[in-house]
């Protein structure tokens, strides 16, 4: 069986709108710009509904690149790997989410928390180069901190940022580790650790680089 014909049978969760208030995203990484070219026919060809936002994930050049080719006006940020169609944001509602990022090596991951919050039609704010080592730049943000919904922390490295966020704020806390550091780091786990470890509540953990997930569910605690 050739590539376009797998894709060709491919069950889009076309009930997930209704199921979950959002569609499924499409994690490009790992197909092949064919199927991703298949797949983006089947939902230009097939949505009715031109409020909902398709998002597709870890669309590296090409990729990108073969999505376009179908849908030309959709948004792509290049630095987070990130498209979506329609390319609008859908209206604001709910409270505001902040991403706030450790270092200039972790803008990746936080720029794709932030765009996903933001196409699940919230309001976002993004805080780089924050991390513990320059703590007063932190510091400087506490009334921006105090005024979210919901914050994402994205930080490799030591992985201590979550936690002195969390001690300053009473809204919930997003950890997202990264990939970044040196050797002992081990590609994110130390970091990873870090946060499930962390002292102080209110800490949620997702999993390494996941910058979609952790925009998700900061969408979702601030819907309210």
């Amino acid at each position: 069986m050739d590539e376009s014909s797998e894709v060709q049978s491919l069950d889009f969760d076309w009930d997930r709108p209704r199921r979950r208030g959002f569609t499924e995203a499409v994690y490009c990484e790992g197909k092949s710009p064919d199927q991703l070219r298949e797949v983006a026919r089947q939902i230009r060809d097939a949505s009715t509904d031109s409020s909902l936002a398709f998002l597709f994930t870890r669309a590296d050049a090409p990729r990108a690149a073969a999505l376009k080719e179908i849908l030309p006006d959709a948004f792509h940020d290049e630095q987070a790997q990130f498209l979506s169609w329609p390319a609008l944001p859908p209206p604001v509602t709910g409270t505001r989410v902040v991403v706030a990022c450790a270092g200039t090596s972790d803008w990746k991951v936080a720029r794709e928390a932030e765009l996903t919050a933001s196409y699940m039609g919230r309001e976002t704010q993004l805080i780089a180069d924050v991390g513990v080592a320059g703590l007063h730049r932190l510091l400087s943000h506490q009334e921006t901190l105090r005024e979210a919904g919901a914050i994402v922390v994205v930080a490799g490295m030591d992985g201590a940022l979550p936690s002195v966020v969390a001690g300053l704020v009473e809204v919930p806390v997003i950890a997202v580790p990264t990939s970044v550091g040196y050797g002992a780091a081990f590609e994110g786990l130390a970091a990873l650790l870090t946060m499930m470890n962390s002292c102080a509540a209110g800490v949620a953990v997702v999993n390494i680089d996941n910058g979609y997930g952790a925009g998700v569910l900061a969408a979702q605690i601030t819907s309210g």
